[in-house]
Formats: C-alpha cells, structure tokens, sequence
C-alpha cells in the first residue's frame, strides 16, 4: 500500500523521538495506532458494506433475469398451444374441404352422363 521499508521507518522514529522527546513518545504511538485501527475498521465496514450491496445487486439482477426468462418461456409455451390449436383448426378444415370436394366430385361424376343424355337426345335413324 505505501511501499514503507525498515530504514524509514527508522528515520520517522528517529525523527518522532527528537520531536516528541522520550516521555511523550509511547503516548503518541498509542493515538496514533488508536486511530489507524479506527481508519481500518471503518474502511473494512465500507467494504464490507459495498461487497454486500453489490452481491444483493447481482442476486437482484438474477432474480430478474430468470423472472424474464420464465416469462418467456411461458409466452413460448403459449405461441406452441395456441399454434398447435391452429394448426388441428386447419387440418379439420382441411378435411371437411376435402370431404365437400370429393362430394361434390362424385356428385358430378354422377350428374355428368345424366346432362350429356339430355343434351343430347339419342340418335334417330335417319
């Protein structure tokens, strides 16, 4: 973090000892590690905290994602239904169409000869 090596930390004590004098020297270092232990708690609470706010934030991002993926499975689901209805409307209308023209065939096959005796009257001898 501060990249501090053993001779400067030997120079600051040096330096703290000449400024501060023997008998306020430890009082010092008491403050000042009670302090640096408060500036770690509250920056490891902030983190925590964030850490905590970020995973809720991804677990709400899931549950939404699989919200909208449930949906739309569902809506899937629904299209298939709904096409596999259409498609038996279709081949029941299929059927009945092709019941009517196969009648209708038959129907002509046999009124065919009929008209053509009409039409045509049979021959006289001349």
């Amino acid at each position: 973090m501060l990249d501090i090596g053993f001779t400067e930390l030997l120079l600051i004590a040096v330096i703290s000892l000449l400024v501060l004098g023997p008998e306020r020297l430890p009082g010092a270092l008491r403050t000042a590690s009670m302090w640096l232990g408060r500036i770690r708690r509250s920056f490891n609470e902030v983190r925590t905290e964030l850490e905590r706010e970020l995973n809720t934030a991804d677990f709400n991002q899931d549950l939404h994602n699989d919200t909208i993926l449930k949906q739309l499975g569902d809506a899937g689901k629904e299209i298939n239904d709904d096409m596999e209805s259409v498609r038996a409307s279709l081949q029941d209308l299929q059927f009945d169409i092709d019941n009517t023209i196969g009648k209708s065939s038959s129907e002509k096959a046999d009124a065919a000869p009929k008209d053509a005796d009409e039409q045509h009257p049979p021959d006289k001898p001349l």
